[in-house]
């Protein structure tokens, strides 16, 4: 196999799986192809089980990241890593979509600890695991200066992963190579976004809005992350790479203003 990404015997860590429709997922099967040895790392026992029955000879451990003992663990059991994907989120919709200022204080600092804290308690306590010269890469969403009311507080939970990844970068280069980016990614078809309130409708339109007017792929958000994984991106640094098909520059998109403004012209 060409090793154009240089990734074939390499060690990643890919946390955050929990279904075949995760972007986790995706990124750990696109990794495999390029060659590269995957270690997952799972919130909990059950989605262990569940994993290992999809991939038998996979190497899976359990991290809860709310919980400082499991970080640990998780940290000396590994082996040197080439790369980390940091494919972690928690957003608590159970009581339907509410106004900012209605957001509960507990809601948030969890959001906060579980979809971005995690990053730098994480990478912490993996910097003596990772090469001097490894890639971090985060899961953010394409922009953080639309106000999707149905998205919340998770937008600003978002902005501040995008922020913590400059950060982090500037910290591990007093003594490190090591680099930390974002994939951020435009509305995709998987189960966490399926507990937003009214996602279905925000990912239609979203669809519409992308310039080839085909909705994005989970793959290709994948084949993003394993490029900065990469060796080949080695000049860039403390970025976030949006992959949204072109939607966020497309909300003028003839048709769609010609339908909020003339509806009766689709009826």
């Amino acid at each position: 196999m060409n090793d154009w990404l240089g990734l074939a015997g390499k060690n990643v860590l890919v946390a955050g799986f929990a279904n075949k429709k995760s972007i986790a997922w995706h990124v750990a099967a696109r990794l495999e192809q390029a060659g590269a040895r995957v270690i997952h790392s799972v919130r909990t026992a059950q989605r262990q089980a569940e994993l290992q029955r999809l991939c038998p000879q996979a190497e899976i451990h359990v991290c809860d990241v709310e919980r400082q003992d499991e970080i640990e663990r998780l940290a000396a059991a590994l082996p040197q890593l080439a790369g980390f994907v940091h494919s972690i989120a928690f957003a608590d919709y159970s009581g339907g979509a509410k106004p900012f200022h209605a957001t509960a204080k507990e809601d948030l600092l969890r959001a906060f600890d579980v979809s971005c804290y995690s990053l730098v308690n994480l990478a912490g306590a993996l910097k003596p695991r990772l090469a001097p010269d490894a890639s971090v890469v985060a899961l953010g969403i394409s922009t953080t200066r639309m106000a999707a009311e149905n998205y919340g507080f998770m937008g600003p939970v978002k902005a501040a992963l995008d922020s913590a990844v400059v950060f982090l970068a500037k910290s591990f280069s007093a003594d490190t190579r090591v680099r930390f980016n974002s994939v951020n990614p435009g509305l995709l078809k998987t189960s966490a976004s399926a507990g937003i309130p009214g996602y279905l409708e925000s990912y239609l339109f979203a669809e519409q809005a992308t310039l080839r007017k085909s909705a994005l792929k989970t793959e290709e958000v994948a084949d993003a992350v394993l490029f900065l994984l990469s060796p080949r991106s080695a000049g860039i640094n403390a970025q976030a790479l949006v992959v949204d098909a072109g939607m966020g520059t497309n909300y003028f998109d003839r048709g769609i203003v010609r339908r909020a403004t003339r509806p009766e012209e689709d009826a």
